[in-house]
């Protein structure tokens, strides 16, 4: 039995506080994984939260003090 939690797009725009059509944009991109199923678009939870750590912006070390 399968054990993913799956997410329509309209869920996942929910999560994210964006629009349905970014997220389906992001799909079509091909940077967020979903499961096509007929004309509709599942996305599972854990790719989800790859698609966040992904985009995670890390800290470079440089201070707004310094790019004044």
């Amino acid at each position: 039995m399968i054990q993913s939690q799956l997410l329509t797009p309209s869920e996942v725009s929910d999560i994210l506080k964006v629009n349905y059509r970014k997220v389906l944009d992001l799909i079509l991109l091909g940077k967020l994984e979903a499961i096509k199923i007929g004309r509709q678009y599942r996305i599972e939870k854990s790719e989800l939260l790859n698609y966040l750590e992904k985009n995670k912006i890390k800290r470079t070390g440089v201070m707004k003090s310094d790019i004044y």
